[in-house]
């Protein structure tokens, strides 16, 4: 048995890089984005509501973080045929909208991002400019 284990975490200089990539990103499209990242067991380590994005898409934005740290893949591939009910089981943490990718270091899961405001493309673009901005990949 072994009693403890070691994991890797993203620090804040890596959350504030993914902050400004992110928001770089969305402000070169010309779409304020609501940008939230969690670490590995859903934490909030950042959440930010760019200036004329939309109030209620910070809601979405943390369920396809939440749903992307949770499984480790984009919120987008959560099964259309469980999407419903999934989301109403979790109260709406858990989400199929394309924008949440999950952020992972070496193989290791350690949060994940989640973007909204735009369309589906344009959040799952800024979403991945944020991993580049640290090296990170979605798997």
């Amino acid at each position: 048995m072994q009693p403890i284990e070691t994991r890797k975490f993203l620090t804040h200089k890596a959350v504030m890089a993914m902050l400004a990539a992110a928001v770089d990103r969305a402000e070169a499209m010309g779409q304020p984005q609501c940008i939230v990242i969690v670490d590995a067991s859903g934490g909030t380590l950042a959440e930010l509501k760019m200036t004329g994005a939309k109030f209620l898409s910070l809601k979405s934005a943390r369920a396809k973080a939440l749903t992307a740290a949770s499984t480790g893949k984009p919120s987008s591939a959560i099964p259309e045929a469980v999407r419903a009910a999934i989301g109403a089981a979790t109260g709406g943490s858990v989400t199929g909208l394309a924008g949440g990718l999950p952020v992972v270091f070496d193989g290791d899961l350690v949060g994940g991002i989640g973007i909204g405001s735009g369309t589906g493309d344009q959040d799952v673009e800024v979403a991945n400019a944020a991993l580049a901005s640290i090296g990170a990949s979605q798997w």
